[in-house]
């Protein structure tokens, strides 16, 4: 038999497997979704704490959405602790990835701290990252007041050789997860943006940190946010934890003594010294943070079929892409995994030569977590600059005085936002790189908000200065040059700045590989 029979047959039998895969893990599917479940709706009159605070802050904008920026890592924090604290009827939460560090066990301790108030949880992931805390997820979804589901599980729990198998089988569904960030408290305040929930969100790492971005909302457009958590959580791609897995024995008790001696540790200290600093979240959203109000606000999503790559006419995508091509004077883009591809290349130099003035933050290859998205991103930068685009990387280690709140001056960048002109804005989970654009399904909120501009518009120009980021040029023969200031002193850099050899090589690598779709 010759070599080019065997390798048919191989082929014929591994699209077989596939096939078998994809069929059984429809009927698993279909034995294992759970009940439909929605939001419990916010009465007509207040009741809970929060629904009070919420009444208070919007009394004077009646039918309008208040929208919080938040910047700042510690802010981040307490406002969803402190929603947490002030819910008395639900908890609506769905992340990418819950992980189990100091921020992430202080804050489901106030998820649970709530569900023993009486507080209905439930608590939504992505599956790519829950590999071995099935018994976590379960002891949580034991409680009686919290539920736990998972979008796009595998069948095999355990990481290992039929995870594996698994992952392989089902490539084309696997490669697609649920991005989506929300915690929405009561039905009354909802935060959306580019923040998971762990320390390098919140400025907790003693490594690097996130500079990140959310909105949190008040007033009518909540119940949009809600509606995209209710399709996801009812969606034929989402299964309970106790469908999944089978419990052996609920550790919730344990849990609870863990979280209270963390709590009372040394390292949780300057967390609740922060909390302290924010008392309630009234205080918080209107004299700390601001709150600028608006009658034109969406949340958007893509829908749960994005993951099987249905839907494509609802795509998040289609919507950002026109209000970008909209823009008549200003575009600021800010997107931590930048690669804009031919047709971004070609739109962004359309809006340059209709007279805009065009920016773009992203990552620099020494601050970027993930150094091969830099590698899909490289070979544009010259055709951007030559158009005209400013282009802005940010630096890896903060020059200023600013610090997280364990030390480490280590920065990456996280921020997915846009605005247009002086009016528009867009905060969300959306990197302008293929894997949100095609892939993965994201949300985010979009606005016209003149102030709430200016507030993004401030943020980016204080990114962008050069103590805080890169900005490329391009010399006379074509080559790229990084020019930032140290201590008062202009420096240009001819190469990558501050990347090791390693991460040079790993992005040069993948800039040869045919792989951009899926970065």
């Amino acid at each position: 038999m010759s070599l080019l029979h065997l390798l048919a047959i191989a082929a014929a039998l591994f699209l077989a497997a596939v096939m078998f895969a994809v069929w059984s893990y429809g009927r698993f599917a279909k034995r294992s979704a759970g009940a439909p479940s929605h939001a419990i709706a916010p009465p007509d009159n207040p009741c809970t704490e929060l629904d009070l605070a919420v009444a208070g802050l919007a009394e004077e904008h009646d039918g309008a959405t208040g929208l919080a920026m938040v910047a700042g890592n510690l802010d981040a924090f307490a406002v969803r602790a402190l929603s947490a604290r002030e819910a008395g009827r639900s908890l609506d939460l769905m992340y990418y990835y819950w992980k189990d560090d100091l921020t992430g066990r202080l804050l489901a301790r106030e998820v649970i701290a709530a569900a023993d108030r009486g507080v209905h949880v439930r608590l939504l992931l992505d599956d790519i990252n829950a590999s071995g805390k099935d018994r976590a997820y379960q002891s949580l979804d034991a409680h009686p007041n919290i539920a736990v589901r998972l979008f796009n599980p595998s069948r095999a729990r355990d990481p290992g050789l039929r995870r594996g198998i698994e992952m392989v089988l089902r490539a084309f569904r696997v490669n697609r997860r649920m991005h989506n960030k929300a915690w929405i408290a009561d039905g009354r305040l909802a935060i959306v943006g580019g923040r998971n929930i762990g320390d390098a969100y919140f400025g907790a790492s003693d490594g690097s940190n996130f500079r990140d971005v959310d909105v949190a909302l008040i007033g009518p457009a909540v119940a949009e946010a809600v509606s995209v958590f209710d399709a996801f959580w009812n969606s034929e791609l989402t299964m309970p934890i106790r469908a999944l897995a089978r419990l052996r024995k609920a550790r919730l008790g344990r849990i609870r003594k863990s979280l209270r001696k963390l709590a009372a540790s040394e390292a949780a200290r300057r967390c609740v010294e922060a909390m302290a600093e924010r008392p309630s979240l009234t205080d918080l959203l209107r004299d700390q943070l601001g709150i600028d109000w608006t009658q034109s606000v969406k949340v958007l999503s893509d829908p749960p079929d994005k993951a099987v790559g249905l839907g494509e006419s609802r795509w998040l995508a289609r919507t950002i892409r026109s209000v970008i091509a909209s823009a008549d004077s200003r575009l600021s883009i800010t997107s931590p995994y930048f690669i804009p591809g031919p047709e971004g290349v070609s739109g962004l130099t359309a809006l340059v030569a209709a007279g805009a003035d065009v920016a773009v933050l992203t990552n620099s290859l020494a601050a970027t977590d993930v150094a091969a998205v830099h590698g899909g991103y490289a070979p544009y930068r010259k055709a951007l600059l030559e158009a005209g685009v400013r282009l802005f990387e940010l630096q890896p280690y903060r020059r200023g005085k600013e610090m997280s709140l364990l030390g480490s001056r280590g920065a990456s960048l996280h921020t997915k936002s846009f605005t247009v002109d002086h009016h528009t804005g867009f905060v969300g989970s959306f990197n302008f790189d293929p894997r949100s654009m095609s892939l993965n399904t994201e949300m985010g909120v979009l606005f016209v908000q003149p102030d709430l501009v200016a507030r993004l518009t401030a943020l980016f120009e204080r990114e962008t200065r050069p103590d805080f980021s890169y900005e490329l040029a391009l010399a006379e023969n074509g080559a790229l040059s990084w020019r930032e200031e140290d201590r008062g002193r202009t420096v240009v850099h001819r190469h990558e700045p501050e990347a090791s050899r390693t991460r040079r090589a790993v992005a040069a690598i993948v800039t040869w590989l045919p792989i951009q779709s899926q970065l």
